[in-house]
């Protein structure tokens, strides 16, 4: 066996993989037997890629015709040459792959044009988080309520309060954040704008590129730690202007944070359960806020009780969107009291009302949406006798029954169970299926 002077915690873990090594460590450091040194490795390394130049030589027009007379005789190499002036016309810098890829050519035949000094090669740091060109036009044109909203909202701010607007889904609420971006811009300072799921940032990086171009910074868990990195010392150097991210884009290094937006601030996402360090998004938003002397706006079709207290109290200043954008009406919603349907009506999956409107919509040509918040055939499984539920025996929650595997899920863990007949509990064999999900949902409506 080869003897080391010193091993790793991962290789110590190896040869001894049946024993929790860390209190053993501890214990052992405790009593002076072992010491422990510790070494940072820097593990970020810049993007480069490598773009193609034409050496200065060659611009001048006369000198290039006689170089395309010269290349007639190696089509390959001239076709290079066409392909890297015509992207030049459009780009700045030409990619060394995007050149290859245009006109289906070898490395050799490049490295041929550059062998003979007409070409030279260069690696140069790129970004590893790009983005394509947005494509939307947005109006940003306030209507008259839009504009006395603004104004209460600047009104709150020159009094450093916190400011809850809420406004019902539509009466653009999104302009509005987007006046404030641009003022807080146009003073040189940083906008933190934070959503709840990662997956809305995607259609809000589309309208702020359409609005404000390019000084975006995107910040989320999806994100590899290369990437964060970039992001970390782009915001540092306040070189994004607007942050968009989930709860942890709090923690990057603003240089002159000048505006929090947290959208949808009511929603539970922004609380933190699991891994540590646990926090509630929306209230670190105001202490930082606070600590950097910023503007803070708190968004939501339906506020939080918190914030709604606080603004009775004074805490929060309150401005209210009633009226959606462009007079457009709210949608019909109709409630059903089952109290009074009949016995057999109101027990059935699909309620006389709703099968009518389905009907209705189906014969004027139209699609129907039924949402059901239940995965599988019937969300637990329950005896008639003495009213035992089938639980997952890892987490103690209700197991799902999916009629395609015919199996019970736990949504919780994912382990998976065949279906039981037999009470675990009385030795009954009377279980039955309650509730619905999405696949009884479907069965029914298929009939």
């Amino acid at each position: 066996m080869q003897k080391l002077d010193d091993l790793r915690l991962k290789e110590l873990q190896k040869i001894l993989p049946s024993i929790s090594l860390v209190p053993v460590i501890q214990s052992l450091l405790d009593k002076g037997i072992l010491f422990l040194y510790e070494n940072l490795q820097e593990r970020y390394h810049p993007k480069k890629e490598k773009y193609i130049f034409l050496k200065t030589e060659w611009e001048p027009e006369e000198k290039l015709h006689a170089l395309f007379t010269k290349k007639k005789k190696a089509p390959k190499q001239l076709n290079i040459l066409l392909s890297y002036l015509h992207i030049r016309q459009t780009k700045q810098n030409v990619l060394q792959s995007e050149l290859l890829k245009n006109v289906d050519a070898s490395h050799a035949q490049l490295n041929a044009l550059i062998e003979k000094g007409i070409f030279k090669i260069h690696q140069i740091e790129v970004d590893r988080i790009q983005f394509a060109n947005p494509v939307l036009q947005v109006n940003n044109t306030l209507n008259a309520i839009q504009q006395k909203a603004l104004e209460q909202i600047k009104f709150a701010f020159a009094s450093s309060k916190p400011v809850l607007l809420k406004g019902i889904t539509g009466s653009g609420k999104t302009h509005i954040y987007f006046e404030l971006i641009a003022e807080c811009i146009a003073n040189e300072k940083q906008v933190l704008y934070l959503l709840p799921e990662i997956a809305l940032t995607t259609q809000i990086i589309q309208k702020l590129r359409a609005v404000f171009g390019d000084d975006i910074g995107i910040y989320h868990s999806r994100y590899s730690d290369n990437e964060r990195i970039e992001i970390w010392q782009k915001t540092k150097q306040s070189e994004f202007k607007i942050i968009i991210g989930a709860r942890s884009a709090l923690l990057l290094p603003f240089a002159h944070l000048g505006l929090i937006i947290v959208d949808e601030e009511h929603d539970a996402s922004y609380k933190q359960q699991d891994p540590a360090p646990r926090y509630h998004a929306r209230d670190t938003a105001l202490y930082l806020a606070h600590q950097n002397k910023a503007n803070i706006l708190l968004g939501s079709v339906t506020p939080s009780i918190e914030s709604f207290y606080n603004c009775q109290i004074g805490k929060y200043e309150l401005v209210e969107l009633n009226k959606r954008f462009g007079d457009a009406g709210l949608p019909v919603v109709t409630l059903i009291d089952k109290k009074e349907l009949t016995f057999k009506t109101k027990h059935a999956l699909f309620l006389p009302p709703l099968v009518e409107a389905i009907q209705t919509c189906l014969q004027a040509k139209k699609q129907v949406i039924l949402f059901q918040n239940r995965r599988g055939y019937a969300p637990y499984s329950m005896c008639a006798t003495c009213g035992w539920i089938a639980q997952c025996k890892y987490c103690s929650v209700a197991l799902t029954y999916h009629k395609h595997t015919d199996k019970l899920h736990c949504h919780l863990c994912g382990s998976k169970s065949m279906y039981i007949k037999v009470c675990a509990a009385c030795g009954g064999h009377s279980i039955v299926a309650k509730s619905f999900g999405t696949e009884k949902v479907e069965e029914v409506i298929r009939k």
